[in-house]
């Protein structure tokens, strides 16, 4: 809204100073201090409310150290990373631009599938309270979990349809003939002549379903060669195959993020961390002199998805303030399958979900560790007749509590983790 005004401004009365708002530096910086401060100042203020409206969370008895002192802690946080994501964004990025219209969008859906589960938790909670009954593990309904898993395939199904079909969506890549790239002064249709390191270079614009291989040289892979197999012709169904992708991906990255917050600071922590590597992907993205210097494809307009990032970050980092040990409130659902849908959708737009499974090392590890826990129970339950575990417990977090860890080391060093796993995808840019 402000980068409109200012905008208007210098357009219509030459206002002094308004050209500043074109800087993507100044628009992020803003979002970045606006995000923290909306998150540590009105954070307060929306903890008190949580525990006036008696929102808290009802903790099961897991053996944890600790545990039972969690228990009223008010939930909903989210809605705190939510606020400070979507405001600073609102005011400073192009609101006409198609990435940032898409982001807010995944915000608010994912958001909302969030807040809807924590709702019902906590009404189920109420009502069996009011009963003058035990709030049991069974009580604690929330959303079903077909409903959510609907929710998500909705948003992977609008991501991945408008990054296919939407004609804003385009990649440029530098057209090269035998002697290099050529100096044409007078471009195709679909080819923009753009000054690099004080050359002319030719760039043709393409909306293809195409990304980025981590540690190839020739790194760039069309997503029609998936079902190239089936012949001539086949190329008309890789939308299909795209969209497919891109909902598995969200899917699976939203709930890595909500198994992730188990303990205080933990998903939040990672969260900032990924959101930084994501800033630094979509900045050199987006910018064509860097992206030419890193052998990148240069993504137009998605510039000003710097300024989202910024916003998540600043969000992340303030709700630490309230949520780091011990935690006097918790993101539930409303923040955690928010966070995980907002990265995955980040990583989809800039084309780097391939580097998924190391930036997100820690949600995938968190997937893991349910995924085998569950499925090697069930199968020495019916081979042997008894369940047997290859964690102490599970998602992992919880496995190093129970060998006695402290639930702040735990998270800082997941953070630690996280940040030595970003540093290395962000230098896969040159690593080819």
């Amino acid at each position: 809204m402000l980068y409109h005004l200012f905008n208007w401004l210098k357009e219509n009365y030459d206002f002094t100073g308004a050209g500043v708002f074109q800087y993507i530096s100044f628009r992020a910086s803003m979002a970045l201090i606006f995000s923290l401060l909306i998150a540590t100042i009105y954070g307060r203020r929306l903890i008190n409310l949580l525990k006036r409206a008696q929102i808290g969370e009802e903790v099961r008895d897991l053996g944890l150290e600790g545990q039972q002192e969690k228990k009223g802690t008010p939930t909903m946080g989210g809605i705190i990373i939510l606020l400070a994501i979507l405001v600073p964004t609102i005011l400073f990025a192009d609101l006409t631009n198609v990435y940032v219209q898409l982001m807010l969008l995944c915000t608010v859906w994912m958001g909302v599938i969030g807040l809807l589960d924590d709702t019902l938790k906590i009404r189920s909670k109420k009502k069996a309270m009011q009963s003058g009954g035990r709030y049991e593990k069974k009580d604690k309904d929330g959303l079903a979990g077909m409903a959510k898993i609907i929710g998500q395939v909705g948003l992977g199904i609008i991501i991945g349809s408008t990054l296919y079909f939407s004609q804003d969506v385009v990649i440029e890549r530098p057209v090269i003939n035998q002697q290099g790239i050529t100096q044409n002064s007078v471009p195709a249709q679909n080819e923009v002549v753009r000054e690099v390191s004080g050359r002319e270079k030719r760039y043709v614009k393409a909306n293809q379903p195409i990304t980025t291989i981590p540690f190839v040289k020739n790194h760039e892979f069309n997503y029609s060669k998936i079902i190239s197999w089936m012949g001539e012709g086949a190329d008309k169904f890789t939308w299909l195959v795209y969209i497919l992708i891109v909902t598995f991906i969200i899917v699976a990255v939203s709930n890595g993020a909500n198994l992730t917050d188990g303990i205080d600071g933990l998903a939040g922590g990672v969260s900032g961390i990924i959101g930084f590597g994501m800033f630094i992907f979509i900045y050199v993205s987006g910018n064509y002199i860097l992206s030419d210097y890193l052998n990148i494809m240069y993504i137009p307009n998605i510039s000003d998805l710097t300024i989202f990032t910024a916003a998540l970050m600043g969000g992340c980092v303030g709700f630490l303030w309230y949520n780091a040990y011990p935690a006097q409130v918790f993101m539930g659902d409303t923040g955690s399958l928010a966070l995980g849908g907002i990265i995955a959708s980040l990583a989809i737009i800039v084309r780097k979900e391939l580097l998924i499974p190391i930036f997100c090392g820690i949600f995938l590890l968190e997937n893991l560790s349910v995924i085998l826990q569950v499925s090697y129970f069930k199968y020495t339950k019916k081979k042997f007749g008894e369940g047997r575990r290859i964690f102490l417990m599970s998602p992992m977090h919880h496995h190093y509590q129970k060998k006695g860890y402290h639930e702040n080391k735990i998270s800082v060093r997941f953070w630690i983790v996280s940040i030595i796993l970003v540093v290395f995808s962000i230098a896969t840019l040159k690593m080819r």
